[in-house]
C-alpha cells in the first residue's frame, strides 16, 4: 500500500513541478506586486469597518470566546531562537507549546522523538487536538524564526466560524496544488485539525512513506492530506490585497519595496494588519517585540473598540 501511495504522490508533484514550470516560461507574470496574489487560489479577507457597528455585548462575548493554540516546531539547534520567542510573542497566544525533536535541558517541550518535521507537526496536531479540542477553536503553528501579531490573528478570525473547514497563511502554487508556507505560521480551524487527525486514523486515505516524507518539501505534503479531506488552503490578506503572513522580515520587505516602488514605500512594503513576519534572529525578535508592543508615540491616545485579553494566569504582557 506505501510503494503505491509513494508512486501516486511522486507522480502528483512531479506532474505539479512540470505544470508549474512550463506555466513560468511560456508566459511573463505581470500584476503580482507588494505581495498581492492574482493566481486562482482562494483569497480571504479580513473584516471590514463594519465589524464596529456590533453591539458592546457581542464584543465581549467576541473577545471572550476567542482562544488560540500555538505550536512551535523546534530543534535542539533552536535554542537562541526558542528563547526569544519565549520570551517574546507567544507570551500573546492563549495557550503555547513547543514540540521538539528531543529533549533539551532547561527548556520546557512536548518531545516527540521524530526528526521529520513533518512527523513532528502530525504529532503535534494530534497532540494539540485530542488534548484541547474543547478549549481552543483555532491552532497556530509555526517555525521558532516567526514573529507573530497574535491580536491581529485574532482580528483576522472575527468572523470565521472555525467549525467550517479553514485552511490559512500565505499561500503559494506547485502546478494545481495550493499550499501554506509554514515560514508564515499556518492557521488551522478545530474543524480543520479534526479531519487531518481523521486522515491519519484511517490508514488508506493518508498514508505516509517515512522514506517518500524526506524528499518532499512538509508544507506541500500538509496541504495534499488536507486537500484529502476536503480542506483547501486560502491566503489571507487585507481590503488591499496585500499578505497578511509575511515569509520575510519586515527589513527585506522595506528593501524591496525602496527597489521597486520608491515613491511609495510605506504602500508597498506591508500591511498594517500584517500577522506574521519570518526569517528572524533572536535579537530581531526583541526589536519587532518593542516595536509592536513597547514603544507608544507621546501624545496620541489609543482608544481601541476590540481588545484581547489573556487568559486567567497568563503571564501575558
Amino acid at each position: 500500500m506505501f510503494s503505491e501511495w509513494s508512486s501516486f504522490l511522486k507522480g502528483v508533484l512531479l506532474g505539479s513541478i512540470v505544470f508549474a514550470l512550463t506555466k513560468l516560461l511560456g508566459q511573463i507574470r505581470i500584476g503580482r506586486r507588494n505581495g498581492i496574489h492574482h493566481h486562482e487560489h482562494h483569497h480571504l479577507q479580513a473584516p471590514n469597518k463594519d465589524v464596529w457597528k456590533i453591539s458592546e455585548a457581542e464584543l465581549l462575548e467576541l473577545k471572550n470566546s476567542f482562544r488560540i493554540y500555538c505550536i512551535i516546531l523546534v530543534t535542539s539547534k533552536d535554542v537562541g531562537l526558542w528563547a526569544a520567542v519565549k520570551e517574546t510573542w507567544i507570551k500573546h497566544c492563549d495557550k503555547a507549546e513547543f514540540f521538539s525533536s528531543e529533549h533539551v535541558k532547561g527548556f520546557e517541550s512536548v518531545t516527540v522523538n521524530e526528526n521529520s518535521t513533518l512527523l513532528r507537526m502530525m504529532k503535534a496536531y494530534r497532540y494539540g487536538f485530542e488534548k484541547y479540542k474543547d478549549q481552543y477553536s483555532w491552532f497556530f503553528l509555526t517555525y521558532p524564526t516567526t514573529f507573530a501579531v497574535i491580536e491581529n490573528l485574532k482580528y483576522f478570525l472575527l468572523r470565521k466560524d472555525p467549525s467550517q473547514p479553514f485552511y490559512l497563511g500565505h499561500t503559494e502554487q506547485i502546478g494545481a496544488l495550493d499550499y501554506v508556507i509554514v515560514e508564515g505560521g499556518v492557521v488551522l480551524s478545530i474543524e480543520s485539525v479534526e479531519r487531518l487527525n481523521r486522515c491519519f486514523t484511517i490508514t488508506q486515505r493518508c498514508p505516509y512513506d517515512r522514506k517518500l516524507i524526506w524528499k518532499f518539501p512538509e508544507d506541500h505534503l500538509l496541504a495534499i492530506f488536507l486537500k484529502q479531506e476536503g480542506v483547501f488552503a486560502e491566503n489571507a490578506e487585507d481590503a488591499e490585497g496585500k499578505n497578511l503572513f509575511n515569509t520575510k522580515t519586515i527589513g527585506m520587505l522595506i528593501k524591496e519595496a525602496m527597489t521597486d516602488y520608491p515613491n511609495e514605500i510605506l504602500q508597498g512594503c506591508c500591511s498594517d494588519m500584517a500577522i506574521s513576519f519570518s526569517g528572524l534572529t533572536p535579537d530581531k525578535m526583541h526589536v519587532m517585540m518593542y516595536g509592536v508592543y513597547r514603544l507608544r508615540a507621546f501624545g496620541h491616545g489609543f482608544s481601541d473598540a476590540l481588545y484581547f485579553l489573556p487568559p486567567n494566569g497568563s503571564d501575558n504582557d
